[in-house]
């Protein structure tokens, strides 16, 4: 089996995925921007060949590669990055070369908002009230008819960048003069939850799911941006039977195979509320979150299912994982050795956040486990806590 890798080298924890796969004895190709010199010991070892590109954004130039690729070892079975920012350009070599997975027709289903959102009532799943918006009367209209607040949000785009919070008239008139009246918006009434969870997992070639987790936001996404809170989840020890029959039902209509997806929702008092499907894992350091959690290697995994193998079974129950993160400029009350010392038998591992991420999420993650949801909550609380500057006297 041939599987080239889009962009190996980054995210670095996704290393891991090009590792595993070659220890199944699946031959590995990747296609990167990175000098060869630049690679990881382990994942140069893991590569049968790089080819090297001087633009990943550069479709003619990747799919040339590709060809070369193909020329030289024969048919390409496999085509991934794992990465939201490569996932059209997995989609169009996949066409192009005829390789198994998902096509840009395919992806329609999640990189619109508005098509998402049709899938989910097929689904059965509740939804917030919405509408696209194309020109100004589309807005009004809009406002008039699902009332502020709303939150605004392209169409076609990912996280939470270009997002408005629409509260009051003189919101939408900024949104107004802000937008540049070429992308398509979509406007949604405004959740006043504030509790976001989500329905993560894999599905296997036959697009049935081999794993599932779930874990809860202590801030919401917008909020992290707006107000440059530390970021903190945690997998939970175990999964409400209504979300996991939401997420199973979304996952069968979405109808992807051999993938990774991670679907949010809000929390409803008792019932939840479909946010966004996302086509592939979710970001940052959260499988190895997973990992912890469930005592198992998703790259591992991944790599048996991609080799015809059974999904590889949990041995033990499940734990709470917590993923919490710092600042470097903020003062907290309690030292980070403090911490450690204190919480040394839950302490699995500190990771240096990613540039692109740091802003948004903090400089430093942390991941901790743990059976005790109070514990849990009190790590959150240690953490965040800051020093109180009013008790420093100059």
């Amino acid at each position: 089996m041939n599987y080239i890798v889009i962009s190996p080298y980054y995210p670095q924890n996704f290393q891991q995925f090009t590792v595993e796969l070659a220890n199944k004895g699946i031959t590995v190709l990747g296609i990167g921007q990175e000098p060869y010199d630049q690679l990881d010991q382990p994942l140069k070892d893991s590569l049968t060949e790089y080819f090297r590109v001087e633009n990943l954004e550069n479709l003619d130039e990747v799919k040339r590669a590709v060809a070369f690729l193909f020329y030289k070892h024969g048919p390409i079975d496999r085509i991934e990055s794992h990465n939201e920012y490569w996932l059209e350009l997995d989609a169009e070599l996949r066409e192009q070369f005829n390789v198994f997975g998902a096509k840009p027709k395919d992806l329609k289903k999640t990189k619109f908002k508005s098509e998402m959102k049709k899938l989910f009532k097929k689904a059965g799943v509740p939804v917030v009230p919405g509408q696209i918006v194309n020109t100004e009367a589309g807005a009004d209209l809009a406002v008039k008819k699902l009332g502020l607040p709303l939150i605004a949000k392209p169409d076609n785009g990912v996280g939470a960048a270009a997002t408005f919070k629409l509260e009051t008239a003189e919101d939408v008139e900024r949104f107004k003069q802000e937008w540049d009246h070429q992308t398509a918006y979509f406007f949604e009434k405004f959740v006043q939850s504030g509790e976001i969870c989500t329905f993560d997992g894999l599905v296997d070639k036959d697009g049935q799911i081999v794993f599932a987790t779930t874990f809860d936001y202590a801030h919401t996404p917008l909020d992290l941006m707006i107000y440059k809170m530390d970021n903190s989840y945690y997998v939970l020890k175990d999964m409400d039977p209504k979300l996991r029959a939401y997420g199973e039902a979304i996952v069968k209509i979405f109808g992807m195979k051999e993938r990774f997806f991670h679907i949010e929702f809000f929390r409803d008092g008792d019932d939840y509320v479909a946010i966004e499907y996302n086509n592939r894992p979710a970001g940052g350091f959260t499988i190895d979150v997973y990992n912890f959690a469930h005592s198992i290697d998703l790259y591992r995994g991944y790599a048996a299912i991609v080799a015809g193998e059974p999904f590889p079974a949990a041995h033990m129950e499940p734990l709470y994982c917590l993923a919490t993160s710092r600042r470097a400029s903020t003062n907290y009350a309690y030292p980070e050795a403090d911490l450690l010392e204190k919480y040394r038998d839950n302490f699995k591992v500190k990771k240096d956040m990613p540039a692109a991420f740091a802003e948004l999420q903090g400089d430093y993650l942390y991941m901790l486990t743990t059976p005790s949801r109070e514990q849990m909550e009190q790590m959150i609380a240690d953490f965040a806590k800051q020093e109180d500057l009013s008790l420093i006297h100059i």
